[in-house]
């Protein structure tokens, strides 16, 4: 049997694994003002046009989820999963390859899509949001390396993964890891972004795609 040709493979969430952006999905409840200025700051920085670090800050306060809110978003994010991802990332792990999520997306938020890919807590590497007795907005951990632009590769870095890496994601944050990883795929099954295509070592628009270029 032929080995896989990358022995982890590191998954965004937004637009990667699931089919919506978590903060512009929060934004939307806050009514068209606040969704359309939350949208436009996330494009920007996914595209590589301002660093995220800019605006993480300002895209919250805008919005101030709530918990109840987070839960909602939870279960949008499974609704949205991407085709086949189920499938891909259990064959991924029957040949023995090591699967982790980096999300610069609210833990709390992506947790329960992470259970249901049967992915162990320590494996997913996301922001945590906090809140006050009430439920209501009370910052973020700032102090994540996932609030900036090269947190990615911070945190990939940082974690004892065994080689070769493959990292996968949509936007200018996944692609800032080609510094850290030994290849680098740009997703395009939601949306795909010129800068990070021109600029990835392979292009997949689905999982299965990403399942045959790994199992290949």
């Amino acid at each position: 049997m032929t080995s896989p040709a990358f022995a982890t493979v590191a998954l965004d969430i937004d637009s990667t694994v699931s089919g919506i952006e978590g903060i512009d999905w929060l934004a939307e409840l806050r009514g068209d003002i606040v969704s359309r200025k939350v949208a436009a700051l996330t494009d920007e920085a996914m595209r590589g046009v301002i660093p995220l670090e800019s605006v993480y800050r300002e895209r919250l306060a805008q919005i101030r989820p709530r918990r109840d809110e987070i839960d909602a978003l939870s279960s949008a994010y499974i609704a949205a999963l991407a085709p086949g991802c189920d499938t891909a990332i259990s064959k991924l792990r029957n040949a023995g390859v090591a699967l982790i999520l980096v999300s610069s997306g609210l833990r709390q938020a992506v947790l329960p899509l992470a259970t249901e890919l049967e992915f162990d807590g320590g494996d997913v590497h996301a922001v945590d949001i906090h809140f006050d007795a009430g439920g209501a907005y009370a910052g973020f951990d700032a102090s994540s390396p996932l609030t900036v632009s090269s947190g990615k590769s911070t945190l990939l870095a940082s974690l004892r993964l065994a080689r070769p890496i493959l990292m996968v994601g949509d936007g200018s944050t996944d692609l800032a890891t080609r510094s850290v990883v030994d290849s680098f795929a740009a997703f395009t099954g939601f949306v795909a972004r010129e800068n990070v295509i021109r600029n990835a070592d392979v292009v997949v628009a689905s999982f299965a795609e990403l399942a045959s270029l790994v199992l290949s």
